[in-house]
């Protein structure tokens, strides 16, 4: 039998919404008290619940262990077509609201790396500032969570950047295409004269990693160009890069709007890169379930006219 489908005995009845909203707040407590008390039942109402949906289903789905209640396979499985069915069907049943930016007092979650945080946010907050000053902003790094499931669950309102994982099944805009520069200090021996591919190779290298983002996948571009880099050190973000490069002969390949970000602050130099790298898709994310939501649509429109296209990548 197919893990994806009903047993068979298993009517549509018994999988109602009270027993799928157990069934989450199960996977997110891992305590049959505390999802009790989420949901404003007694455990013993709990506790017959989670039995119906074992039966139902023909899984235990969460097991006792010192712990908290462990999910099984089968509930790890579930958990987001749950939840994102779950979010849906909330925003759909919920009354459409509109939203006044001048005067609305909330905050917006985005999810985005430092890349992000260092190109995005000064002129955004300087955007709110204008048209919504009561509205706060957060973000929460793309690369510490999930942000499907974040997006699903409506943890986040909004995610931000090269983003290949938010490919499929999620509504999405581009803002602009950029291509990777490399970044060296001005006072550099490369840094007065065109950079050949021999140099760079040559050169000592700042690698930055960027786990969980497109730009992770620099070091492969670069070896299926057939250059192969003297990297001497290598860091997990970018965020520190300006203050290292200031400081050392390094060079490092980085996104053309981050290096527009960082030449004048510590003195750096952006040179055409000699490789022949695809360029990034920058792209700003959100979930079906927030497509029609005022609020939400608000602050998409806002992105898309700060930063689309048009903007200069140093400003």
């Amino acid at each position: 039998m197919p893990r994806n489908h009903v047993p068979p005995g298993a009517s549509a009845a018994a999988l109602d919404l009270n027993l799928l909203r157990l069934f989450q707040r199960l996977d997110e407590t891992r305590s049959v008290s505390r999802a009790a008390e989420g949901l404003n039942l007694t455990q013993p109402a709990a506790s017959n619940a989670l039995a119906r949906l074992r039966r139902a289903l023909g899984d235990p789905l969460f097991v006792a262990s010192p712990a908290g209640m462990l999910p099984t396979p089968r509930a790890q499985q579930m958990a987001p077509a749950v939840a994102e069915a779950l979010a849906l069907l909330e925003g759909a049943l919920a009354p459409r609201q509109r939203f006044a930016p001048q005067v609305a007092a909330r905050e917006f979650r985005v999810g985005m790396s430092d890349i992000g945080e260092i190109y995005f946010l000064p002129r955004l907050m300087e955007r709110l500032a204008a048209a919504a000053p009561a509205v706060t902003l957060s973000t929460v790094r793309d690369t510490a969570i999930d942000l499907k499931q974040a997006l699903a669950q409506g943890q986040i309102d909004l995610a931000i950047g090269l983003l290949p994982q938010l490919r499929g099944g999620f509504h999405q805009r581009e803002l602009f295409v950029q291509r990777y520069v490399c970044l060296l200090r001005a006072g550099h021996p490369l840094a007065r004269r065109r950079l050949t591919l021999e140099a760079f190779a040559a050169a000592e290298h700042l690698n930055v990693v960027a786990a969980g983002t497109g730009h992770s996948k620099v070091d492969r571009m670069l070896e299926r160009a057939g250059v192969r880099r003297n990297v001497r050190l290598s860091v997990p973000h970018f965020v520190a890069i300006g203050h290292i490069l200031a400081a050392t002969d390094l060079i490092a390949t980085v996104p053309e709007r981050l290096a527009g970000r960082l030449v004048g602050p510590f003195g750096l130099v952006s040179l055409a890169h000699p490789a022949r790298l695809p360029q990034a898709p920058i792209r700003v994310f959100w979930h079906a379930r927030v497509h029609d939501d005022a609020a939400n649509r608000w602050l998409r429109q806002l992105v898309a006219d700060t930063f689309t296209e048009a903007s200069p990548p140093g400003r």
